[in-house]
Formats: C-alpha cells, structure tokens, sequence
C-alpha cells in the first residue's frame, strides 16, 4: 500500500487491533420519546459514547431532560458526555465533557470534574491544536468535519491522513466527525480513527438501531 494514501509525511496508522466504536451526538430535541431512541440505538454496543449536544436551551431544563438520557447510557455501559460547559457536566455529574476551541480550556476542566472525567477536544484541522490538547491532558482529540454537514457546518475539511499522522505518533484516542455516514465511513476507519461520531446517520432514521448497525460492518473492516 502506497504511504501517501495516508500521509504525506509517510505515516500509516497502526495495524487495527479492535473495531472503531461510535461516538453518538444527540440531535437539538432530545425530550419526549427520544429516551427511547436513544436505547434502541445503544442496545447493539456498537455505540461507546453519547455526546449531549443541545443549544439554546437553560441549564436547568437541559439537566432535566439529560437525566433519563443520562440513566439510558449507565445501563448501557456507554458514557455519557455533555457539549461546551463544564458546569453542567459537573452537576450532572457526567462521565466527561466536549470542549470547543472556544469553550474553556482542558486544565481547567480537569481541576472542576476530577482525574477520571473524560476530557474531549475539538481540533478542526490542526495537528497543532491537537499536540496542544494532548499536552493540557485531553483523554480524546476530535478531528473534522471531514464531510458536508448540516448538523455543525464547518469550513474545516482535514484529509484522513490526519488521523493516520495521530494514530501513528500518539497514544491518545482521535475522532473523526463531521456529515459520516455507513457509505463513506471506511477511509476514515481505514485511516485510523478510534471513534466515528455519528448524528443525522442514525437519529434521521425512523428506526435509530437500524441506523447504528449500519455502521457495523464498516467499523470493523
């Protein structure tokens, strides 16, 4: 195989030793039956992470319709993420929080949620950033969008060759999001990506189960 299908620089990802897991973001309405959904989703295990991506909604109301989310994802043994703040993940008392590049800074996370929090970090399309946050004490650094997407348009388009570059040099887990879909998951899995984050692929199908396995065969390959 021809390096440069990865990386410029020469770098391959290293030989896959297990599948690439789904990192699940929630869609903006996550109330009335979505509970459900979003078991149905997780009863397959494919699924290792539920991000709780909601905005424009108050504190208080979002706490209230993360618990039974929160409760879905402690029986599936899945951890339960929170998007951008780091006060809701720490009264909720999350499994871990997000963290934009604009949104506060991984140290600081560290010190208000504890050593075991799993801390994330958005990267765009930087191996600078990326470096940066693995510095600060990231558990996971996410890379993207690497397609269109609705669900947070981006102008930011890495080649997956950046996650073969990452997976290669760190031992920190990368993910790949931004418009992934079962159709063109592969180079990115392929790459190296630990973790497919995954919206509109699953919780744009009537049946979110169907939309998670899906990805099944992909993630393994």
């Amino acid at each position: 195989m021809d390096e440069s299908e990865f990386d410029p620089l020469g770098f391959l990802p290293p030989e896959r030793t297990q599948p690439a897991k789904l990192y699940l973001i929630s869609p903006q309405e996550v109330g009335g039956a979505f509970p459900d959904r979003l078991k149905a989703a997780l009863e397959s295990g494919i699924a290792a992470a539920f991000q709780l991506r909601v905005k424009d909604v108050e504190e208080h109301e979002l706490a209230r319709l993360a618990g039974p989310l929160q409760r879905v994802c402690a029986d599936a043994n899945v951890a339960f993420i929170v998007n951008d703040s780091m006060a809701l993940a720490k009264r909720l008392g999350a499994d871990g929080v997000h963290l934009g590049q604009s949104d506060g800074d991984i140290r600081e996370a560290r010190a208000l949620l504890g050593p075991s929090a799993q801390i994330g970090k958005t990267c765009h399309d930087s191996r600078h950033l990326a470096m940066e946050a693995g510095e600060a004490g990231a558990d996971y650094v996410a890379f993207g969008a690497f397609y269109p997407t609705t669900t947070k348009p981006s102008n930011y388009r890495p080649a997956p060759s950046i996650l073969s570059w990452w997976s290669a040099v760190f031992e920190i887990p990368c993910v790949a999001i931004g418009g992934i879909t079962p159709d063109n998951a592969k180079p990115l899995v392929d790459a190296g990506a630990d973790f497919i984050a995954v919206c509109q692929a699953v919780w744009g199908k009537d049946d979110p189960a169907a939309g998670v396995s899906a990805f099944e065969s992909v993630l393994s390959a």
